[in-house]
């Protein structure tokens, strides 16, 4: 079994999945700690609500050597052994990434390297403007390039010409999810 610690922002849709995949033994794996750097991000009341100890940690006043330290020690204290960056809005120190090298996962939500260093709807956008005919989603280990570490898994889907924003949001999440899932299992099953 492997202790997962899990970095979030937002409203941890992702999470969702993984804590799903575990309770159905599809995973097997521990979500020990869910941490945010914003107090009122969803993801922590999703932790909460399935018994995952949620830690919101300020980034305010902070640098961001200190601010990933003091997350550091909250995962060492949870004996946390691979991190997950779901809808995590904040770029990692490079000691952090040389602290946890080939234990972090990010979820980009398209197929890297394309839109690489592009965030959200932002990336959806992009693909729409450019006429992509697929996109997709990427599960990536983290390095101190951002999104440029070692690709583990990437799940696609079609661009349909009715899509806008949102419903490639939706389409790309859903695979978000699955993708995760799949790494996890690769990492476990080595």
């Amino acid at each position: 079994m492997i202790n997962i610690g899990v970095l979030g922002s937002t409203n941890g849709t992702d999470l969702q999945a993984v804590i799903d995949a575990i309770e159905n033994k599809i995973i097997n794996a521990s979500i020990k700690v869910v941490i945010s750097n914003r107090k009122n991000a969803f993801i922590l009341k999703r932790a909460e609500n399935h018994s995952i100890k949620a830690r919101y940690i300020s980034h305010k006043n902070k640098t961001r050597n200190e601010f990933d330290q003091e997350v550091t020690n909250h995962l060492k204290e949870n004996d946390v052994e691979l991190i997950l960056l779901i809808g995590f809005m904040r770029i990692l120190s490079n000691e952090f990434c040389h602290r946890w090298q080939d234990k972090i996962l990010n979820v980009h939500p398209s197929l890297l390297p394309r839109y690489a260093g592009g965030m959200d709807t932002n990336v959806h956008e992009q693909v729409l403007v450019n006429g992509d005919k697929e996109t997709g989603c990427t599960i990536h280990f983290v390095t101190e390039e951002i999104d440029g570490g070692p690709i583990l898994v990437q799940k696609s889907c079609k661009v349909d010409p009715n899509d806008n924003v949102e419903t490639l949001k939706q389409k790309v999440q859903a695979l978000e999810g699955e993708a995760f899932i799949e790494a996890i299992n690769l990492i476990t099953n080595k």
